[in-house]
């Protein structure tokens, strides 16, 4: 979720980029950068980690005022997470300055050409061969800094939202976009340039979109547009009708819809550069430094809370059937009082979307005491579980400001089933079978965009069930812990009682609770189990039960059998996890609305919970 500030004009440019910065942190990043210039002056700084390191490292340059300058937050693609893979980026020379958000899929193949002409790259990322690049069109033939850009920018495939300024010339900014957002804010004898409109609000709120292969040349008091053919386009300035909050908010009611609207970006930030199709691998370079380690472990135990928790049981099924290592999850709450027993050989995984839950870190540090290889999958960069643990992943999905966790939920799976592949294929998982995986978690997204379309339906259905107090949710083999996670869901959000329960306990139990006014929502994709859920179904029909299912795209049967069915695409039978997730989500949130609740914040509860 990468982050872009850049300013011209007549005011001090540092405080501005800052300013921005700091408004886009809940974007989520692990890495920033500025640069700035006054005459043949240049601050040129970056940081690992917060925003803060980077303020700490620009305050050192006291005094400077400087007109022009641009800036970054990163989070990691090409390359780790150090100073010299950080935005910025530069040419050979230091002349040519650039802050770039998204992917040049051909910048190998730039990259070796430029190599032979005599260009010397510092840094790992795709971003680099750009500045190189425009370098050298600049230079060599002694063009228009906004030539030379839109000349690049026809030789390269990608996406970007870019930013380019020039020592040389410190009063000319040139910036375009391709598939990446970028937005630019006219002010009076000023222009500020933000991959986010939170950027920009406190400074003005007239603002031009740039289209896709669009291109801007900026001075401190005009502007020119025009594409990447060099054919001028006319735009003028609109206004945003909208404050900070709103911004961030966009045109959702409620943060927690939005949230669930963005659960398959997450997903694909979160998976994006991590597969490897053709060999059938997962690459996750957070755990290189313990791979070996990691592929002759015995057992693994996942400690974690809420939400994460139940990530974590989802992710004992697919390791157990797929990686063929032993499981144990475990409520972090619980691990330091059980006295746990920990093999020599076995490694504990942490999940925690702040990297700050007080529970969980307890747990990390008792199995850290007990010596064993400990990791963390993590959203939030430079929190302490991903400075404690031995290695870890990181989610990439940007701040999630729900207390309920729904984007964060179905990235933590994806992790888990990239996990599953990262250990299989090293424990004797098939390359077949890592293709398959992989292929079918790459196709998750697009499903996922397909069920937002229920949305509607979804509403309908909750506004009609509002009205019960008691709800059952069941599922079997990688679904029962999404009955557990369906019945949290609608206790946070809605305050209504429900039980998540295996299907199978059901007549242990939960059937004597079974009447008209005690619906039940059944999880039951065409599985493995699907005959053993159907026969569920009709045992809580038979006493007069109220069914809603969640069934697979083109099950006829189930329909005739319950009162109501949302339907998911077809997947895998590891990965139905994912999908049943969004509608268990939006009937939770359209419960709770229904009832007049804050659904961002449900009462009792926090974001991130950092006490015991």
């Amino acid at each position: 979720m990468c982050g872009i500030v850049g300013y011209i004009g007549k005011r001090d440019a540092i405080p501005i980029l800052m300013d921005g910065l700091k408004t886009l942190e809940y974007r989520g990043y692990d890495s920033a950068g500025l640069v700035g210039f006054k005459g043949e002056e240049v601050v040129f700084e970056k940081a690992v980690g917060r925003v803060a390191n980077l303020d700490e490292k620009i305050d050192k340059h006291g005094g400077f005022s400087g007109n022009i300058g641009i800036a970054h937050t990163r989070w990691a693609t090409h390359g780790g997470v150090t100073e010299l893979n950080a935005h910025p980026h530069t040419g050979c020379n230091q002349n040519i300055f650039l802050v770039h958000n998204g992917i040049i899929e051909n910048y190998q193949k730039i990259k070796d050409k430029l190599i032979e002409t005599g260009h010397r790259f510092y840094s790992e990322t795709d971003t680099e061969v750009l500045a190189h690049l425009i370098e050298e069109l600049r230079d060599k033939d002694n063009i228009l800094l906004e030539d030379a850009v839109r000349l690049a920018l026809q030789k390269i495939k990608g996406t970007y939202g870019l930013v380019v300024v020039d020592k040389r010339n410190p009063y000319k900014m040139v910036i375009a976009r391709n598939f990446s957002p970028l937005i630019l804010g006219v002010g009076k004898d000023e222009f500020i340039v933000a991959s986010d409109a939170t950027a920009i609000l406190r400074s003005t709120s007239s603002v031009i979109y740039l289209n896709d292969g669009e291109i801007a040349v900026l001075e401190p008091d005009k502007y020119r547009i025009f594409n990447i053919d060099n054919e001028q386009v006319d735009r003028t300035p609109e206004e945003l009708d909208w404050d900070i909050e709103t911004a961030k908010k966009g045109d959702f009611p409620h943060y927690m819809l939005k949230e669930i609207y963005e659960e398959p970006e997450a997903i694909k930030n979160s998976i994006r550069g991590r597969l490897d199709l053709e060999n059938g691998k997962a690459v996750l370079g957070g755990l290189s430094s313990i791979k070996e380690d990691l592929s002759k472990i015995d057992r693994l135990h996942i400690s974690a809370c809420g939400t994460a928790y139940i990530a974590g049981l989802v992710g004992e099924y697919m390791i157990e059937e797929y990686a063929g290592v032993p499981v144990e999850v475990d409520y972090a709450s619980e691990v330091r009082y059980r006295k746990p027993i920990f093999g020599k050989r076995d490694a504990m995984l942490t999940i925690s979307q702040s990297g700050e839950t007080a529970d969980t870190l307890a747990a990390l540090y008792e199995a850290k005491e007990k010596g064993i290889l400990t990791l963390g999958i993590v959203n939030a960069v430079g929190s302490t579980i991903s400075r404690e643990t031995g290695a870890g992943v990181y989610q990439h999905i940007g701040p999630e400001i729900g207390v309920a966790s729904t984007k964060s939920f179905v990235s933590q799976l994806s992790i888990l089933a990239l996990l599953t592949v990262y250990i299989g294929r090293k424990k004797g998982m098939s390359l077949v079978m890592g293709k398959r995986i992989l292929d079918e978690l790459s196709r998750i997204p697009e499903k996922m965009e397909r069920l937002l379309k229920l949305n509607d339906g979804i509403k309908e259905l909750a506004n009609r069930y509002a009205g019960y107090n008691n709800f059952l949710y069941m599922g079997r083999k990688y679904n029962f812990p999404m009955a557990l996670e369906g019945a949290l869901k609608i206790k946070e959000i809605a305050y209504v009682h429900a039980e998540g329960y295996a299907s199978g306990e059901m007549k242990h139990g939960p059937i004597a609770l079974i009447d008209k006014n005690f619906p039940s929502l059944i999880i039951c994709p065409q599985d493995s189990v699907y005959e053993k859920n159907i026969s569920n179904i009709e045992e809580i029909k038979a006493r007069g039960g109220i069914v809603i299912a969640i069934g697979t795209e083109g099950d006829d049967r189930i329909r005739n059998l319950v009162d109501d069915v949302i339907y998911i695409p077809k997947t895998l039978e590891m990965l139905t996890p994912i999908l049943v997730s969004l509608p268990l989500h939006l009937f939770a949130y359209h419960v709770g609305v229904k009832k007049g609740y804050d659904v961002d914040k449900p009462r009792n509860l926090a974001k991130s919970v950092t006490v015991e």
